[in-house]
């Protein structure tokens, strides 16, 4: 079986590639085997996450053999209320494990971007949009609720009433639209895409990436946390980044007048 999802590594970027539109099962599981591998890779220092064509991720392949059951095809004595398997077991640790990321997460959306495919995108720390890529939360439009974190990144990003909009009335909309409500960072021409998601992955590779990884933990909890908390988080991680190398060299390349060379330590 042909692959569907590949790595390349430069310049301390991971790049991770997804070669087809839709999540089907195999694609699910070699993202998400992509992803514990880079966690785990003291070479990488930022990760890149793309698609091909004209279709960044549409979410749910619906000719995998992995979508839900019709109706009759339920057991009479199945629990209703149980969780969907496939999320619990594939989308939810895939959605945690992008997120969980400790290094930058870049996602370069080449194109269409729906669904879970949202989800996906919405993991990243910065999103570059090929210009008149189509954006739509689509759940609704098949008869079904939302996944894959998309009703709570969307509230975080646009609000709770535009994100209501988008999931009842899943109209289309473009990336420029999407850069103006915050979801998206860099609107470029759709054949820059790629050389621009890559250099903003290498520029955070070659920066100090034990700050950007202690920075990801306050942005986790900002939203949800009191005041008195973050400034607590904040004085125990700033003390940690205090004592890096990059900080020292950060000082010592400020008095000499020269551009820093940070190491990730």
């Amino acid at each position: 079986m042909a692959e569907t999802v590949t790595r390349e590594d430069s310049d301390g970027v991971a790049t991770l590639t997804m070669l087809r539109p839709g999540l089907s099962t195999t694609s699910r599981r070699e993202l998400f085997a992509h992803v514990q591998e880079v966690a785990e890779d003291p070479s990488v220092r930022a990760v890149l996450l793309t698609g091909t064509g004209r279709a960044f991720c549409v979410g749910q392949d619906l000719t995998d053999a992995s979508v839900h059951r019709r109706p009759a095809e339920t057991p009479p004595d199945e629990d209703l209320d149980a969780p969907m398997p496939v999320l619990v077991e594939e989308y939810n640790p895939l959605i945690l494990a992008l997120s969980r990321l400790e290094v930058p997460l870049v996602v370069g959306i080449n194109g269409a971007c729906a669904g879970a495919g949202l989800g996906v995108a919405l993991c990243g720390d910065l999103r570059v949009a090929a210009a008149g890529a189509k954006f739509t939360t689509a759940f609704t439009n098949v008869g079904l609720s939302s996944d894959s974190a998309v009703a709570s990144r969307l509230v975080h990003c646009v609000g709770g009433a535009r994100a209501a909009e988008l999931l009842l009335l899943p109209e289309p909309f473009l990336a420029e639209t999407a850069a103006q409500w915050g979801l998206v960072h860099r609107v470029v021409p759709p054949e820059e895409v790629a050389a621009e998601a890559h250099a903003l992955a290498a520029r955070l590779a070659a920066g100090p990436t034990v700050a950007y990884r202690l920075v990801k933990k306050v942005l986790a909890t900002a939203a949800t946390d009191t005041l008195e908390e973050t400034l607590a988080l904040e004085a125990r991680l700033q003390a940690v980044a205090g004592r890096t190398a990059d900080h020292r060299e950060a000082v010592e390349a400020f008095l000499a007048k020269r551009p820093p060379e940070f190491t990730g330590t």
